[in-house]
């Protein structure tokens, strides 16, 4: 992704993201409306208050003394006074209601859209950024969005009105009024309108900062382990340090100007206040004024200065949720690096033929792995690959799933070009079995079934069976229903290994891919499972990235690679007999590659 100007990135950012809340808040329309429609009964109950309030006080002040008429007149008031009070009450509890309803429901969109954005970027997409970091940009986005219609619609709206509805009031007593306050709400906000936007480069900065510290601090947990056995904790806490420290000044920084700012705002307020009674005492000693107008300038003073003291944290708040929010938006604008062909048709697999033709892959223009590699594998022929770490095994399979696009060549299953075809059908048509199976935070039922979630009760248990893990299952106090903790961190590597080969027995794909499968079983574990991969791999196409010669010995063809090219093939007495790498990967590797 492309650095772009820090200001650039304000700028357009922020359009950016009130383009993407706008689209799905504008989903619920009448909902919106009835909001904003509450929002002007409110402030109108509340412009309309200090009238009465005055009457009030005049009345009262001009009455010679108690008499049956001012007290009707009073009363008459009086309960004026309590249905302006029931309107905005009940305004009020509508505004709530309906916001409640209204940013629920946008939130919701908000968080699916960003989970289908999310996972349909690549595999290098997940292999570059931290999953802590991706989820803290999620919930900041989908939080920024309540922040932000917050703002709008329980502030800044209301400010607008309460200062339109006091100008209005107070310019028909004496136009001087009106300017008075109209000179003082100018410099408010014109001030804070720049200081704003000024302070905005510090506050991305800290939410920068906040997110690196946090993916930081996500990376050390999730590799706690390491970080003892290596005797790392120095080391981290001094990385962590480093980037905190940066937070905490960067933090001093925006918080010192949100004080600044906000002392400014307070002398412009208090400034206003006297000069707008000062105003008040010229004209009433004019006889322009009554008591009862002091009244009203201080209730509408102080009604406009609960709000716009209020103006800094608002611009705060919002500033910090457009920072938030663009994140997330940056991700969002991302290119898919991997994307279906237009018009792309399902995979049909019927025989499972798989055919690399001249095919041509880099990571980087330094770094070709494959060029003008071919490969056909015929139906249901059992392949393995063998190598040198670095040789291109795991690139060749990662290539058939699609996870990387290729530079040149074709792929094809059946015949059809896996470039032209679905991604989801070409992931239908193959099982994959990794070196370190990972598992979802779920029971062990539903990791089982993620291999054919419509699967009946009997064959989930059937394929644990087969791979043999219905034994250990069955020993849980839950069995089937066991949470397996994250990423499956309460099975052994054996175990989790063997749940990983039960749900691929239970997709039954008719293209199945081994990626050293049996690394991490013990001798034990590998001798219950060799039987179970052997029936797994029955009637499919196999290739299977090996170390073993138990898992060597069940194929029907040894591809020897090197330097991302074929340098031999055969079975493996053939091999040995040739000599070369097949033979030195045996001798160098003889305690693992030989067990």
């Amino acid at each position: 992704m492309s650095r772009r100007p820090k200001k650039a990135i304000e700028k357009g950012m922020m359009l950016r993201v009130l383009h993407i809340l706008w689209q799905h808040a504008s989903r619920y329309p009448w909902t919106l409306i009835g909001v904003v429609v509450s929002v002007v009964a409110l402030i109108g109950s509340q412009t309309l208050a200090p009238l009465f309030y005055k009457r009030l006080i005049d009345t009262a002040v001009a009455a010679s003394g108690p008499s049956p008429e001012v007290l009707h007149t009073l009363l008459v008031i009086l309960a004026s006074i309590a249905a302006i009070k029931s309107m905005a009450w009940i305004s009020r509890r509508v505004r709530g209601a309906l916001m409640v309803r209204f940013e629920s429901r946008v939130m919701s969109d908000l968080a699916m859209m960003t989970f289908d954005r999310l996972m349909r970027h690549s595999y290098r997409f997940f292999t570059d950024n931290f999953a802590g970091t991706l989820v803290r940009r999620v919930n900041k986005f989908v939080a920024a969005f309540e922040t932000i219609a917050d703002q709008i619609l329980f502030q800044l709206l209301p400010s607008v009105l309460i200062i339109a509805g006091s100008l209005s009031v107070l310019s028909q007593r004496d136009i001087l009024l009106g300017i008075t306050l109209s000179i003082g709400i100018v410099f408010f906000f014109g001030f804070n309108i720049v200081a704003g936007l000024w302070k905005q480069k510090y506050e991305v900065i800290r939410n920068e900062r906040d997110s690196e510290a946090t993916g930081r601090l996500a990376d050390a947990i999730g590799n706690s382990t390491t970080i003892k056995l290596f005797s790392g904790h120095s080391f981290e806490a001094a990385l962590f340090g480093k980037i905190n420290d940066l937070l905490r000044k960067s933090r001093v920084v925006a918080w010192g100007l949100h004080e600044l700012i906000g002392g400014v705002q307070g002398f412009i307020m208090f400034s206003t206040e006297i000069s707008m009674l000062a105003v008040g005492i010229i004209l009433w000693q004019k006889g322009i004024l009554t008591v009862g107008d002091f009244v009203l300038i201080q209730l509408y003073l102080t009604s406009i200065f609960s709000r716009i003291d209020e103006f800094e944290r608002v611009l705060k708040r919002l500033f910090e949720s457009f920072a938030d929010a663009g994140e997330m938006v940056e991700i969002l604008d991302t290119p898919l690096e991997i994307n279906d062909a237009p018009n792309a048709k399902e995979l049909i697999v019927l025989r499972g033929e798989i055919s690399f033709d001249c095919v041509t892959f880099a990571f980087h223009e330094t770094r070709t792995v494959l060029k003008d590699f071919s490969l056909t594998i015929a139906p249901r022929e059992k392949v393995a690959l063998v190598g040198s770490s670095g040789a291109g095994k795991t690139t060749i399979t990662r290539l058939l799933l699609r996870f990387h696009d290729i530079d040149g060549g074709i792929i094809s299953i059946d015949g059809q070009d896996i470039s032209k075809a679905s991604q989801e059908s070409l992931w239908n048509a193959v099982a994959l079995v990794p070196q370190e199976p990972v598992l979802f935070h779920r029971t062990l039922r539903e990791n089982i079934l993620y291999g054919r979630r419509d699967a009946s009760e009997q064959k989930v248990i059937e394929a644990a069976k087969r791979a043999h893990c219905h034994e250990f299952i069955s020993d849980l106090p839950k069995g089937y229903e066991t949470y397996v903790g994250e990423r499956g961190v309460k099975l052994s590597g054996g175990e989790r290994q063997r749940v990983a080969i039960a749900r691929a027995i239970l997709k039954n794909a008719p293209i199945l891919v081994l990626d050293e499968a049996t690394s991490s079983l013990d001798s034990e574990s590998e001798a219950l499972i060799q039987d179970a991969l052997h029936e797994l791999m029955r009637e499919k196409t196999v290739i299977a990235i090996a170390h073993r010669l138990s898992t060597i010995r069940e194929m029907d063809r040894i591809i020897v690679i090197d330097g991302g090219a074929i340098v031999a093939e055969g079975t493996h007495e053939s091999l040995l007999r040739q000599g070369g790498i097949y033979q030195k990967l045996l001798e160098i590797q003889a305690g693992n590659f030989m067990a």
